[in-house]
């Protein structure tokens, strides 16, 4: 699958996708909407139990298209249509219900973070820098920055790092919780297939789907009601196929053949 800016490739029911847009992989209002109408179409492809979102060449994404915020200027409706696509963009990768796994090829700055920030697990390079620096434009983070680096970290460090712009390595990213590996540069991408394999192999659709909801949705709300979700989400699973054959093949010692639904 190829959408100039972005393409799709598949195996072993990882899907990867690779945004390609010269020289730096800038998010313009053109890329956003591939990267929506892929992620759209993942969501519902049964070829697909697992993504992977990475960069062509050096850069991961280095942030939004500032080329195209010069004829937006002066023009508040403008500025509020950018923000809404941005974030409709990571709100849906945040929302996928199969495990989207970041490969952190290089830098990933501004709407590249963001975007980082949405995935489900983030891999990085030794080299990858991440940052927010779009108050030196006279800015904000406006694709969900300022609230998702708070929930990873801290009001105080979210304010540290936005506040002064500042570019974390890798190994800081680490640090404070906003990436999970980091890994030589040219294991990357494997890696990132290898933590998605590991998601999805040997396990039902049917539960992977709603853990995940589960997860990312009672990360938003208070305790009770994602409680009350695990609840819910528990007992439909006992009502399918896979939950008979999962709990049959741990009786009967040997692998589940599941039928994901």
């Amino acid at each position: 699958m190829n959408n100039h800016l972005v393409t799709v490739s598949k195996e072993n029911f990882v899907a990867m996708v690779e945004i390609s847009n010269p020289p730096a992989n800038t998010l313009s209002s053109a890329c956003i909407a591939q990267l929506r109408s892929i992620f759209d179409s993942l969501s519902n492809d049964e070829d697909t139990r697992a993504i992977v979102l990475t960069g062509a060449g050096r850069f991961f994404i280095a942030g939004a298209d500032i080329k195209e915020f010069v004829s937006a200027l002066g023009k508040e409706d403008q500025g509020l249509m950018m923000a809404a696509a941005g974030q409709a963009l990571c709100d849906e990768i945040e929302a996928m219900n199969k495990p989207v796994i970041a490969a952190i090829n290089g830098p990933a700055l501004g709407g590249g973070l963001e975007v980082v920030m949405s995935c489900h697990y983030r891999i990085a390079s030794e080299s990858a820098i991440l940052g927010l620096p779009e108050l030196k434009l006279g800015l904000l983070p406006t694709f969900g920055g300022t609230q998702r680096l708070t929930q990873m970290t801290n009001t105080a460090i979210a304010m540290d790092l936005i506040l002064t712009s500042k570019q974390l390595t890798s190994e800081e990213a680490l640090h404070l919780g906003i990436i999970q590996a980091v890994v030589p540069q040219e294991e990357v991408r494997q890696r990132a297939i290898d933590k998605a394999k590991s998601f999805i192999d040997g396990k039902s659709m049917t539960s992977v789907t709603r853990t995940i909801e589960c997860i990312m949705k009672g990360n938003k709300e208070p305790i009770q009601a994602g409680l009350e979700r695990e609840r819910k989400k528990f007992a439909e699973l006992f009502i399918t196929e896979d939950a008979k054959e999962g709990i049959q093949a741990f009786i009967e010692k040997r692998k589940p053949q599941f039928i994901h639904s």
